[in-house]
């Protein structure tokens, strides 16, 4: 007798395992829209997907009638832009932190407890001081994003750069490496996959960050829209905006997938 815990399904069984939970939050919704709109056909709350589909024809397929763009792809625009150079900066002030702290033992002593405090720090509790040093503008929204996820990429790869296999620098000191021989051709390749596999689990937290900033000052993007049309209760606007957000980011973690085994498929091979 199988064990349920040694049961594998096959791929197309996987698929449809996956599938079901999906179809049945879908049937789901459409039953309670249809009992709502059934006894008023205002209703607000669970609009049909008729009325869902109309408000993103609105919004993304024909230009607004004071400013003359398309609304949709603005918003998805600067949104995109905005959390685009918020993770790249990100990225590369964990990678410049993670790999010397990881690495040099002296600059370890040196950083490693101010790095984290200051990972403990809420990065929302800041926003009012990143408006008043930052302003308004673009800046403080990109500040934002940097604060909340640099500290979690920099404190993973140092983690992970001293896991890394001692022989490895032992090697590379006995064939005559110096300290920034061993960090650039030894330890940074190591630990670029891990880079992007950061880079990945902090996205989500990075959209949480960008639509707090956008909700509270912004004039365009995704969430400062969603926040927007709340007071009006759109939830023909809202529901689609926030499925577009959530298939963004499902596709900006595949892409990140699909490069990392692109660049680095010695990473992925099963020993």
């Amino acid at each position: 007798m199988k064990r349920l815990v040694n049961l594998s399904p096959s791929r197309p069984a996987a698929l449809l395992f996956g599938l079901i939970p999906l179809l049945l939050v879908l049937g789901l919704y459409i039953g309670g829209s249809n009992a709502r709109l059934a006894e008023n056909p205002n209703d607000k709350l669970l609009p049909s997907f008729a009325q869902m589909g109309a408000a993103i024809d609105r919004m993304a397929l024909q230009p607004s009638k004071r400013t003359g763009e398309y609304l949709f792809w603005k918003d998805t625009q600067s949104s995109l832009i905005r959390l685009g150079l918020g993770i790249g900066i990100a990225a590369l002030i964990g990678l410049f932190i993670g790999l010397l702290t990881g690495g040099l033992p002296v600059v370890n002593a040196s950083l490693s407890p101010l790095l984290t405090v200051i990972s403990l720090v809420p990065p929302l509790a800041l926003l009012p001081i990143l408006f008043i040093v930052f302003g308004l503008d673009e800046l403080s929204k990109v500040v934002l994003i940097v604060v909340g996820v640099a500290p979690f990429i920099a404190r993973d790869l140092q983690k992970h750069t001293m896991e890394l296999p001692r022989e490895l620098l032992v090697k590379a000191q006995t064939l005559g490496a110096n300290s920034m021989q061993i960090l650039v051709r030894v330890l940074l390749p190591q630990i670029m996959p891990r880079l992007i596999d950061a880079v990945r689990l902090s996205l989500g937290t990075g959209w949480l960050f960008l639509i707090a900033a956008e909700a509270i000052a912004s004039t365009d993007g995704l969430g400062y829209r969603i926040f927007l049309v709340r007071r009006y209760l759109a939830m023909d606007v809202i529901i689609p905006y926030v499925a577009w957000i959530t298939l963004l980011a499902f596709l900006l973690d595949y892409a990140l997938a699909r490069l990392s085994r692109a660049l680095y498929p010695w990473h992925y091979k099963e020993g």
